[in-house]
């Protein structure tokens, strides 16, 4: 019998035989101390758990006699929460609900696209890119500092009024092209962030083995940089999601819209409340997405697995 030692220094017996690759293949047992130990874990897990339990049940139980005891509540109730307007409101928000689906689609993929390209302007280096350089900065700040809603009212209501030759004046188009106009200016700065934090070594490297500053680029500094900003980028795809619907403003029916059109009809704002809910369940899986995705990057930058 060989005597072992746990993780407190506590000597124990591991049964018969030595440890697995000293020749005779018997298991490990953890000592009688540790097996204490582990059991104790598990009994204070199981406790807090119920308590969680027990205390996220008694306040659920006050916050509702709080809210249905309070004044105008049964008003309140009728006009946000009606379950014959909710019953109405919901198929039809889910009919324009496809349309703020492809509009996140495409207008995601062309903030990427649009957003890459405008980082990569604003990182060039040499004289000869200062003008592209003075641009993109300039697309970044102006639309960074111009109001999302304020951009729609431009491109949706106003270009319409030019009565331009060939210039659509669909609204979906017009909605999503001023959607990428402003996510492209946050996603071109979260890019530029991530290709800066690269080390100039990185570079300095790829272009000691003989890589152009084009190849050094796509290769080795642009792979790292979105790698580490993944998390912002999906923090701003969640925002692009929640935003496709002020492009009702222009009269595209899409899950808003639909909303809008039973309230001014019937004067009751449940729909609005459905459309609301509507959006957050969409939102909440990718918002835990996101941190998921956070917390597995650090714990590999905490272990060495990412640079």
């Amino acid at each position: 019998m060989t005597v072992t030692k746990d993780e407190s220094g506590q000597e124990g017996a591991d049964g018969k035989g030595d440890m697995p690759g000293g020749g005779s293949g018997d298991a490990y047992v953890p000592s009688q101390r540790r097996r204490e130990r582990e059991r104790y874990k598990r009994t204070r897990a199981r406790r807090a758990t119920a308590i969680a339990a027990l205390s996220t049940l008694v306040t659920a139980v006050v916050l509702y006699l709080v809210v249905v005891s309070a004044p105008g509540w049964p008003r309140t109730k009728e006009t946000f929460f009606n379950g014959q307007y909710a019953r109405e409101a919901f198929p039809k928000v889910l009919d324009g609900l496809w349309l703020n689906l492809r509009l996140l689609l495409v207008c995601g993929a062309a903030v990427l696209v649009l957003g890459m390209l405008i980082a990569i302007a604003r990182t060039l280096r040499g004289p000869v890119f200062f003008p592209l350089r003075v641009l993109a900065a300039a697309y970044t700040d102006f639309f960074r500092g111009l109001p999302l809603i304020i951009n729609l009212m431009i491109v949706v209501l106003g270009v319409p009024a030019l009565r331009l030759q060939g210039v659509t004046v669909d609204p979906v188009w017009l909605g999503g092209t001023a959607l990428t106009l402003t996510y492209s200016a946050y996603v071109a700065e979260v890019f530029r962030a991530g290709i800066e934090s690269v080390h100039p070594s990185q570079r300095a490297a790829a272009r000691s083995l003989g890589l152009s500053n084009r190849q050094a680029l796509r290769y080795v500094v642009l792979p790292q940089a979105v790698r580490r900003q993944v998390p912002p980028l999906l923090n701003d795809l969640v925002s692009l999601q929640k935003d496709t619907g002020l492009v009702s403003i222009g009269g595209a029916v899409d899950a808003v819209r639909a909303a809008d059109i039973i309230v001014g009809r019937s004067l009751n704002y449940t729909p609005y409340i459905v459309a609301g809910l509507v959006f957050v369940a969409l939102t909440i899986p990718m918002t835990r997405f996101t941190d998921w995705v956070t917390a597995r990057m650090d714990r590999q930058r905490a272990q060495g697995g990412t640079t």
